[in-house]
């Protein structure tokens, strides 16, 4: 039972930690589609939370916005955000996070935050979760704006390349560190 409430707390602690990566947002390109923090800690949560951990966290920061709490890229919210040209790239957080929290897996206190399986595995999953988050961002914003596949990687997926790939290096020590302390709490020291 302790494990379970103390789950339940990480998950809606790291929830709220991608609400607040929508205060840093900057928007790029013709798709006005912003660069933000919120996919990293995402992706974060997933590799320190493992299995489905990161998947209910995003779930609920995706549920906050749907209902209108500020909590998307700008500081904005509500249902239209969903049915609007980034609405692909929310259902790609949750599919994401998924994704790297399985491939990450659930934390051990026997895992030795920098060897190297861990470090691959962790960068796997991080690589993982941060190309799975374009696939329906970019397949919605195909649908809504009828743009072929070249002008909608131009907008959605090339400017934001660079800063993505500087998140993964940051995202992947952190998760490292981290993963055996939360482990403690989550696993109960297994």
């Amino acid at each position: 039972m302790k494990n379970t409430n103390l789950r339940s707390v990480f998950i809606v602690l790291f929830a709220a930690l991608i609400c607040a990566g929508c205060f840093i947002a900057v928007p790029v390109g013709p798709g006005g589609i912003p660069i933000v923090l919120q996919n990293m800690f995402v992706v974060l949560s997933s590799l320190i939370l493992g299995g489905f951990g990161g998947f209910w966290a995003a779930c609920i920061f995706v549920a906050a916005g749907a209902l209108g709490l500020p909590v998307y890229s700008g500081g904005t919210g509500g249902i239209a955000h969903i049915f609007g040209p980034t609405g692909g790239f929310l259902t790609g957080y949750i599919v994401a996070a998924l994704a790297a929290g399985l491939l990450a897996r659930i934390p051990s206190t026997a895992e030795k935050p920098f060897g190297f399986s861990t470090i691959i595995r962790l960068s796997l999953a991080a690589l993982a979760g941060y190309v799975i988050l374009y696939i329906p961002g970019v397949l919605w914003f195909m649908h809504l704006t009828g743009k072929g596949l070249m002008p909608t990687m131009a907008a959605c997926v090339i400017p934001f390349i660079p800063g993505d790939i500087i998140k993964l290096a940051v995202t992947v020590p952190v998760a490292a560190k981290l993963r055996p302390s939360a482990a403690r709490y989550l696993t109960g020291g297994k």
